[in-house]
């Protein structure tokens, strides 16, 4: 039988032993190469991982990032100038590329057109000449055009033959190019998410930070003011806003206006989600050992009540993007959002007005196919960003 140790005197001092050797927090001796692998991993490499095994949102991703890559050079990307017409072939349907003719491979063209006009109906039909082939230019010279406006340039992606026509997603009633038009309206509908978030962003977290920080009357009073704005129903409320616009601004100050607008219009939601986060987070003891330190509110709410729930903001601004699309495609839909010269996908889309339009020509619907496919993207984008960044999961 194993004799206990014995018991030290009454008053004697206790005997420690106390390692000299320095404290190694990233001690990885009994970890295999994979464990030390993510054990000194930052944040933001953990939350790669993660969103790589979400291929929706991965895919999405990368969508998104080609599309706002392509914005930058759109007038490169364009076949067309912007405002170019081709009178000849107005409201011409979307002609199809091809690669073989008669069996063998000429590379991508497009078969040349005859237009007839339909007495009866005064439609244009146009009917391809397939003894006219016509092959594609790539990295040609074409329609002039000033890159951002500032510098003179002429190289397109693509162009159309010499003397031929390049009409992939048909023309509108001016002849205009419809491809081209969408490519330049990307610039528009695109950006005026990023911007009008990161408006709403600003006013979304700084007020229902305090709010939901300090409570009080700040509190009760930004709460009723959120009900109001929500209690109106959106669409009546941005036809107001935008109609006290003046008819005399420039296209530049209609569109940071339309972007204020809906910036002012979005960030209650946004607001409520921070206020009942940090109505939780402040009463955390961290919280408490900051303020006993003498960190003031605005560095609390930055350094550390805003990271601890960062997941939910990203899923709200990838969710707060494409409802400002829309909000910008409604309103140029219906005439009180931007107007010409600047295009965007709204715009484009009055040209679709008409349901006569609709019936004889519904390639001028084209442009609501992006519209939809950038907001689903951003949802699944939201989706797998808020699953990478939960630190709950």
């Amino acid at each position: 039988m194993k004799q206990d140790s014995p018991l030290p005197a009454p008053g004697a001092p206790l005997q420690h032993y106390i390692s000299g050797a320095p404290f190694d927090l990233q001690s990885v001796e009994a970890m295999t190469p994979e464990q030390s692998k993510v054990f000194q991993a930052s944040q933001l490499r953990l939350m790669w991982w993660k969103f790589r095994k979400h291929r929706l949102a991965l895919i999405s991703g990368i969508f998104l990032a080609v599309l706002y890559s392509g914005i930058l050079i759109c007038e490169f990307l364009a076949p067309y100038n912007l405002h170019s017409r081709n009178m000849d072939y107005i409201y011409a349907p979307p002609q199809h590329v091809h690669l073989f003719h008669n069996g063998e491979f000429v590379g991508p063209f497009v078969y040349g057109r005859q237009m007839t006009l339909d007495m009866d109906t005064l439609k244009r039909n146009y009917i391809e000449n397939h003894d006219d082939v016509q092959r594609l230019r790539f990295f040609c010279q074409g329609d002039t055009y000033r890159f951002w406006g500032l510098i003179a340039g002429d190289r397109h992606f693509v162009c159309p033959a010499e003397n031929g026509q390049l009409f992939l997603a048909g023309t509108d009633r001016l002849g205009r190019d419809v491809l081209s038009r969408m490519i330049y309206g990307a610039r528009i509908s695109l950006t005026i998410g990023l911007v009008g978030i990161s408006f709403s962003f600003l006013l979304g977290i700084v007020i229902g930070g305090l709010a939901g920080y300090h409570g009080g009357i700040f509190d009760l009073i930004v709460q009723r003011i959120i009900e109001v704005l929500q209690s109106i129903p959106s669409i009546p409320l941005w036809l107001a806003l935008a109609a006290i616009m003046p008819i005399t601004w420039s296209p530049i100050l209609i569109y940071f206006g339309i972007t204020v607008i809906l910036g002012l219009l979005d960030w209650t939601g946004l607001a409520r989600a921070v206020r009942s986060k940090l109505l939780a987070l402040r009463e955390e003891d961290y919280v408490l050992a900051a303020q006993l330190m003498g960190a003031g509110s605005s560095r609390i709410i930055r350094r550390h009540l805003i990271p601890g729930f960062m997941s939910h903001l990203i899923a709200t601004a990838t969710l707060s993007i494409p409802g400002m699309i829309l909000g910008e495609t409604a309103l140029s839909f219906l005439g009180l959002g931007l107007r010409a010269p600047i295009t965007s996908w709204g715009i484009l889309l009055t040209e679709a007005r008409s349901v006569s339009v609709i019936a004889f020509y519904p390639w001028l619907l084209l442009p609501m196919l992006p519209v939809i496919l950038v907001i689903m993207a951003f949802n699944f984008l939201g989706d797998g960003l808020r699953d990478a960044a939960d630190p709950y999961k």
